[in-house]
């Protein structure tokens, strides 16, 4: 592929000349693919056993596979069911390094498409409240759709600024990812084109545009709570340099170590200004060192104090609201769900555990999407589908992988169903849920969304 010119010299200023020519034949390789599993529904040895995939696992990401381009798991059914999430195997080691728990306050501030927050909601079991942002209105869609296909329900999906946010939520979270915008040196083999887009006045715009950024990062975190910064670039400016500035602005941060094994480095204290040996401290993912693209993490724990303001919890819907509801929920589920309720307009979504009042804010999803109140009956949206179990819903119309079937339910058309009882249904894969039909007449009638119908589902 063409790199640009500059891009060429600065890394061979920046490194030893056979590091160098190890790390630029990279670019003559096919690029690493990756899936990582969704422990909220299966465990990997369901896709060894049902899927022709050849996988082979990801060393720095339990539950992450390598798989093959002929495999194309993004056109498979279990890919729409929100089994798994396909993601560059390198960016799977950022999830990791946050390692979220049940219960706590979670934020992913520049959280499109998905890949992160996703890797974050599962690993906190959907108990606590996880803050998934964007600022891009078109990315947030994204990030809201992949947030509904992987069964998250703790999170609260937004589509603010970062100084909007500082101002709500002061002091507030236990852990805040930002996984920054970046010149994207990291990813010129996933993305050629954004190589054409190179320059070293974009690498210090970009550097400009993260400071600013993790300072507003800092006013949310509270105290002992711990920041992670990422980039998928090389560049010095936006990583160790970011970092070192970072440390030097805020003394009461501390780096904090993380794991490093199966290729991944130590950040380089030599490419920085400020920081000292402690730099050694972050994280470098190297083409020329492991199967995957480029990526910088550094962990951070705050120690000074936070200042904050007392949050008002969401406003509950009243049970008497719920009436239509609760008369689907008994007729079509199998389990009663509890927690917090919450009307926008027409719609009824179920909030993460302790959300606080959103109402000043850009939401594009609080939490968990329930369904739609229309007159004197309730219609269930395709999110509740997805995240629940199999043995939830009452009635259950099976289709397997190694047929046909399903494809004619993602294309939206009708299914013969003449032994199926009345009323709303889950469609499953392999007893997966798939989505909604409603039988009747010895039909299924289709309410796969359309806009998911026939669309290929590939994210990275």
């Amino acid at each position: 592929m063409s790199l640009p010119a500059a891009f060429i010299e600065r890394m061979y200023r920046l490194m030893e000349k056979e590091e160098a020519d190890a790390f630029f034949r990279t670019y003559r390789k096919a690029r690493a693919l990756g899936l990582r599993i969704n422990p909220l529904k299966i465990a990997p040895e369901f896709l060894r056993n049902k899927t022709s995939f050849h996988l082979m696992p990801v060393p720095f990401c339990p539950g992450g596979f390598y798989y093959e381009a002929e495999d194309e798991p993004g056109k498979h059914p279990f890919h729409q069911a929100g089994l798994y999430y396909i993601q560059e195997p390198s960016a799977m080691f950022v999830g990791e390094v946050v390692d979220a728990s049940p219960g706590e306050r979670v934020l992913d501030l520049c959280a499109a498409p998905g890949g992160k927050s996703t890797q974050i909601g599962a690993a906190m079991k959907n108990k606590g409240f996880l803050l998934a942002n964007d600022i891009s209105p078109k990315r947030a869609k994204a990030l809201s759709e992949n947030i509904e296909r992987m069964g998250i329900t703790n999170a609260l999906v937004t589509n603010e600024t970062p100084e909007r946010l500082a101002r709500y939520f002061p002091g507030y979270f236990d852990k805040i990812l930002v996984d920054a915008p970046c010149s994207g040196e990291g990813m010129f083999r996933k993305d050629p084109e954004a190589a054409q887009y190179w320059s070293s006045n974009h690498v210090d715009e970009c550097a400009a545009l993260q400071a600013g950024i993790l300072d507003q990062a800092y006013r949310m975190l509270r105290t002992g709570g711990t920041l992670i910064y990422s980039t998928c670039t090389f560049s010095p400016e936006e990583d160790e340099r970011t970092i070192g500035r970072l440390l030097a602005a805020y003394p009461d941060l501390e780096l904090l170590p993380i794991s490093k094994n199966n290729g991944v480095e130590d950040g380089r204290p030599e490419w920085t200004e400020a920081g000292g040996p402690a730099i050694r401290q972050t994280a470098r993912l190297w083409p020329h060192r492991l199967r995957g693209e480029g990526h910088f993490l550094a962990k951070l724990q705050k120690h000074g104090a936070s200042s904050s303001r007392n949050l008002k919890m969401a406003k509950p819907a009243k049970e008497a609201r719920l009436n239509d509801y609760r008369r689907f929920e008994k007729a079509c589920l199998s389990k009663k769900l509890t927690g917090t309720f919450y009307f926008l307009g027409n719609q009824l979504f179920l909030l993460p555990d302790g959300c606080p009042d959103f109402s000043k804010l850009k939401v594009v999803r609080p939490g968990l999407h329930l369904g739609e109140q229309k007159k004197n009956r309730f219609e269930p949206n395709h999110a509740l589908a997805l995240a629940l179990e199999p043995e939830d819903f009452r009635l259950r119309f099976p289709m397997q992988s190694d047929g046909e079937e399903w494809q004619t339910y993602l294309r939206g058309e009708t299914l013969p169903a003449p032994d199926a009882e009345k009323g709303w249904t889950v469609v499953t894969i392999d007893g997966y849920p798939l989505g909604w039909g409603k039988a009747a007449g010895g039909m299924l009638k289709n309410f796969y969304p359309k806009g998911l119908r026939r669309r290929s589902m590939n994210q990275n």
